[in-house]
C-alpha cells in the first residue's frame, strides 16, 4: 500500500475499525478487572463507550467472540514476554534460559493479574475456548520444549525414570508434543508446565499468604528444580 492509499475512504475505514476494536477491548479489560470475566457484557461495554449495542455487534458478534479476542491477546502478550526473556539469555545454559522464561511468566502475571486470571483462572461459565486460541496458548510451552530439545541435541539430558504403567500415555503425549524427545522427558515436561502455572497461580491468588515470604527467591528455586527434574542438569 502506498502512502496515498492511507487517505482513501477504505484506508480511513480500516484505521477507524482498528481504533474502535482497540477501544472495545480496553473497556472490556477494564470491566474484567472490576467484575470478572463471567460478568462481561457487550451491552455494558457499548454503554461505557457511548455506542449502541448494534454497532458493537459489528465488531464482536457475541460475548464469546470478544472473550476469545481478549484471551488470544493475553496469551500473545504472555508469549512475547517469555520469548523476549529467552532471547536475552541467548548463549546461556539451558537451565538458566528455562528459569528466565519461567520468571518472565511470573513477572507478566504479577503485572497483568486480571488477564492472567482470564486465561488460567476459573473457567467462564458457558464459554468454551475455540481452536483459534491454541497457537497463542502454546507459545510458552513451545519455548520450554525448545530449550529442552536443544539440551537433548547438545550435551544431553539426565533422563528421568518412567514407571512402566505410565509408558503408553507417555508415548502418546510424546507423539503429539515432541516426537524427537524421549517419552521420559516429555512426561516431566508436561508436569513441569503444569507446576509452573500452579506456582504462579498460588502466588497470584493468595494461597502463599503467610506461607512464602520471599516469593521471588522461592519461585526461582522452584522452577530451577523443575528444570532439574526435566533433565536440564548440565552447565547450570
Amino acid at each position: 500500500m502506498s502512502p496515498a492509499d492511507d487517505n482513501t475512504p477504505r484506508g480511513a475505514r480500516a484505521r477507524a475499525r482498528i481504533e474502535v476494536t482497540a477501544a472495545i477491548k480496553d473497556e472490556a479489560r477494564r470491566q474484567l478487572a472490576v467484575d470478572g470475566a463471567a460478568k462481561l457484557s457487550l451491552r455494558a461495554v457499548a454503554r461505557e463507550l457511548g455506542m449502541v449495542s448494534s454497532a458493537l455487534y459489528r465488531y464482536f458478534p457475541s460475548r464469546d467472540d470478544l472473550l476469545t479476542a481478549l484471551i488470544i491477546d493475553a496469551y500473545n502478550s504472555l508469549g512475547e514476554s517469555a520469548e523476549a526473556a529467552h532471547q536475552k539469555t541467548a548463549g546461556a545454559a539451558p537451565a538458566q534460559r528455562w528459569v528466565a522464561v519461567c520468571e518472565a511468566v511470573r513477572d507478566w502475571a504479577l503485572g497483568s493479574p486480571h488477564e492472567y486470571a482470564l486465561i488460567y483462572g476459573s473457567p467462564v461459565p458457558g464459554y468454551s475456548a475455540p481452536q483459534a486460541t491454541v497457537p497463542a496458548a502454546s507459545r510458552v510451552g513451545l519455548l520450554l520444549i525448545g530449550i529442552t530439545r536443544e539440551a537433548y541435541q547438545g550435551r544431553g539430558l539426565a533422563k528421568p525414570r518412567l514407571p512402566a504403567e505410565l509408558r503408553p500415555e507417555a508415548e502418546r503425549m510424546t507423539a503429539d508434543l515432541a516426537p524427537d524427545l524421549p517419552p521420559e522427558t516429555v512426561t516431566t515436561l508436561v508436569a513441569a508446565w503444569a507446576q509452573l502455572y500452579g506456582l504462579v497461580g498460588f502466588e497470584l491468588f493468595g494461597q502463599f499468604n503467610r506461607v512464602v515470604e520471599d516469593r521471588a527467591t522461592f519461585f526461582r528455586h522452584a522452577v530451577g528444580q523443575l528444570a532439574h527434574g526435566v533433565g536440564l542438569v548440565y552447565g547450570e
